[in-house]
């Protein structure tokens, strides 16, 4: 094989288990957590769309996020799950490129939602009164827009960086997917470079917003403190602590993913940061937003109950 990405034709992925006994409990508790993203996010977006009471920014930037994590998840596991059906790691040159488009385009667009919907909390606790004006619905839909825009934008920068560095170890990808810190490993000395200098760019950029996620919180709770009735800061807290906990974990572990140093890196470590960033968000973000928000879990109960 030449020393260049275009003479690659595949790639082959991390295979989890030797014996066909542990390739089939992969597949079944991938696809178990699968399933669950499947229903728990699916059923946000049906009970948001459905349900006039729900037509309101938050929920908006919450359906929207709900696409984006079944979008995410839909990426990663079929195609693992499919590898250990069938006993190969194989993903063609294109799949392995198409995955890390999806990836980077959608990690990008979450995380710009998440930065809009922060926004959105600090207006309704602390601008209460100009919250119909700042977050009209063509204003929500041009700041959902912006955040997938950016992604894209993102996506199609990292994406086409790192597809044409000339790579010359190989084309095994120590992961259950196509991740870029995985194929930097493959490609030759120094050629890697001008992506971890993009890598870097992004990284500031989204440390950025996460500055105006802290800032937005800070003034929210503040607020929040000043709120006499209990039931009020209460409901506050129920729209605010969860969306707090999804970024801190979101951003926590896929910066660690992408810019963690090589020496402490080792394959255990990356499958659970990847994981972590990955998978684990889309499956439990369903919970965590519906766990604490009383008019939702409401709803998805009048819902479910109206279906039977």
């Amino acid at each position: 094989m030449s020393n260049s990405s275009s003479s690659i034709s595949q790639f082959l992925l991390l295979a989890f288990a030797d014996t066909r006994e542990l390739q089939l409990l992969h597949f079944w508790l991938f696809l178990g957590i699968y399933l669950a993203a499947l229903l728990g996010n699916g059923l946000i977006i049906i009970t948001i769309a459905c349900d006039y009471h729900l037509h309101t920014p938050m929920y908006f930037f919450l359906l929207n996020f709900s696409v984006l994590d079944l979008d995410c998840i839909s990426t990663t596991i079929p195609k693992s799950m499919a590898n250990s059906l069938w006993d190969t790691r194989a993903i063609s040159f294109l799949g392995c490129a198409a995955q890390v488009f999806l990836v980077f385009f959608l990690a990008g667009s979450e995380f710009s939602l998440l930065t809009v919907m922060a926004y959105d909390r600090y207006v309704a606790i602390c601008l209460p009164l100009h919250y119909g004006t700042l977050l009209g619905s063509r204003a929500c839909v041009h700041m959902a827009a912006a955040a997938w825009a950016s992604g894209f934008l993102n996506a199609v920068l990292h994406t086409a960086n790192t597809f044409s560095l000339p790579l010359c170890h190989g084309n095994a990808v120590d992961q259950f997917f196509c991740e870029i810190p995985q194929i930097l490993k493959l490609a030759c000395s120094h050629s890697y470079l001008r992506e971890i200098g993009v890598i870097v760019v992004s990284t500031i950029l989204a440390l950025g917003c996460f500055v105006f996620i802290v800032v937005s919180y800070v003034q929210i709770f503040r607020a929040v403190f000043r709120i006499p009735s209990q039931q009020g800061r209460h409901k506050a807290f129920s729209t605010c602590l969860p969306h707090l906990a999804i970024v801190s974990l979101f951003l926590s572990t896929g910066l660690l993913a992408n810019l963690k140093p090589p020496s402490i890196s080792s394959l255990f470590l990356d499958l659970v940061l990847s994981f972590l960033y990955s998978v684990f968000p889309p499956a439990v973000n369903p919970l965590i937003y519906s766990m604490r928000n009383q008019e939702l879990k409401d709803a998805m109960w009048k819902l479910m109950t109206g279906c039977f």
